[in-house]
């Protein structure tokens, strides 16, 4: 076969290394589209059972009191996600917005957080707060929440020993991300969260098992409330949204908690009644039947990524045939000329401002210069290829989404030739 990356500039030499780098994770592959064919059967079934119509996707407005397609989507996402409810929301503008939605709402002054996957991100800490958060702004820790972590262990698994220790009778919710996000850690799996729900239930059955699932949806057969969550929550310019939702996001779980959630997001009384579709329910029913799919594509570039860049000599997590739980692809260089240069690569590879070369810049909340690619339809879809890096050892580039596998392979190779790794 001719090299039909040649017009690209990839040389036969890079193409065969992409093309044995595929060979590779075909195992990765298969199972990735063994996935996405049962989760595509399952996203249909819900469509089946709501019994959609195109009635359903007329643009409600005002109050949305009575928003028929709002109700039959939350109905699907109930359904999809093995929930008793869930709310879907145009008006969600981030996952982060949709999981402070839960916090805020479940959490009251006495009680105690509980992370037992370590520190969480940098923009939820700020809604947590502290001692060493300062804020005004009305953290939880305001209100008089209180919060500590665990940590995981050295191979990125819950410490379950550490985590039934530290649940106490004043433990009201315990916080999980799936998703590996910008760490080095690999995201949880079923069977780690399986394995801390367990722990959390025999030590104290009330507690609120709450998953923040951003990254993760799709990525396995089953959500975290069909394997026992009590509330989940996303963001619909990640997975779930196909990369066609301009904004939005979701919560699942127990019809108690997510009316309690609902109520931060407007007011209580209000809960779920009001936020009117505003004519995206169209967009988001379709997001959602074509999530496993463009969930598949993204873990299919990753898989490349991988398996490519580890031909080349460098440090990939996960591995190439790895199982996965979620879209991130973390990538070890050995400078930071070279996180700059593969970002650069993204970025020229991606169908909106591919004229663009992304330069490292002081970001606020971060420590260190921080090299940001996004050549996206939807501002900030991670569902989208993009990545980003700070500038600083150990130089690491988290890549995530793609919504067709042949862009992640063509800017993943246009990388390697840039970078002359083929002719290490």
């Amino acid at each position: 076969m001719t090299n039909p990356y040649l017009e690209y500039g990839i040389s036969d030499a890079v193409w065969r290394m992409g093309e044995e780098a595929y060979e590779e994770a075909r195992p990765a592959v298969q199972r990735i589209e063994r996935i996405r064919e049962f989760n595509q059967l399952r996203v249909l079934r819900a469509f089946r059972n709501a019994r959609i119509s195109d009635s359903h996707f007329t643009q409600q407005t005002g109050y949305g009191y009575d928003d028929i397609g709002r109700e039959k989507i939350e109905a699907m996402y109930a359904e999809v996600f093995g929930a008793e409810s869930a709310l879907v929301r145009i008006q969600i503008s981030a996952g982060t917005q949709a999981i402070a939605m839960c916090l805020y709402g479940i959490l009251r002054p006495g009680d105690e957080l509980l992370s037992v996957t370590g520190t969480p991100y940098d923009s939820l800490l700020s809604a947590i707060g502290g001692p060493e958060y300062p804020s005004d702004a009305g953290s939880l820790y305001d209100f008089g929440v209180r919060y500590r972590a665990v940590s995981l262990l050295e191979d990125g698994s819950p410490d379950i020993p550490a985590i039934t220790s530290a649940v106490t009778d004043k433990t009201k919710m315990i916080y999980i991300q799936k998703s590996q996000g910008y760490s080095g850690r690999r995201a949880l799996l079923r069977q780690d969260l399986v394995a801390i729900f367990r722990a959390v239930r025999e030590k104290n059955p009330s507690t609120v098992l709450f998953v923040d699932n951003c990254y993760g949806e799709f990525t396995e057969e089953e959500e975290p409330c069909a394997l026992g969550a009590d509330l989940c929550a996303g963001s619909l310019i990640k997975n779930p949204g196909a990369g066609i939702c301009p904004s939005g996001g979701y919560i699942a779980g127990r019809r108690d908690l997510v009316e309690k959630a609902a109520s931060r997001g407007t007011a209580p009384g209000l809960a779920g009644h009001v936020g009117p579709s505003l004519g995206f329910s169209r967009t988001i029913a379709q997001g959602l039947f074509l999530a496993p799919h463009i969930t598949a594509e993204c873990l299919k570039g990753a898989v490349f990524a991988a398996a490519l860049f580890s031909r080349a000599g460098y440090v990939t997590a996960p591995d190439p045939l790895a199982v996965r739980g979620d879209i991130v692809q973390s990538l070890t260089f050995t400078s930071p000329e070279q996180v700059v240069s593969f970002c650069q690569m993204i970025q020229a590879s991606s169908p909106v401002d591919s004229f663009v070369s992304p330069e490292p810049w002081d970001m606020p909340g971060y420590d260190s210069e921080v090299v940001m690619a996004a050549g996206t339809f939807i501002q900030g879809a991670s569902v989208e290829l993009s990545a980003d890096g700070p500038i600083k050892p150990p130089f690491i580039a988290y890549m995530q989404g793609g919504l067709v596998y042949e862009q992640v392979k063509l800017a993943t190779m246009q990388a390697v030739e840039k970078m002359g790794v083929a002719r290490l």
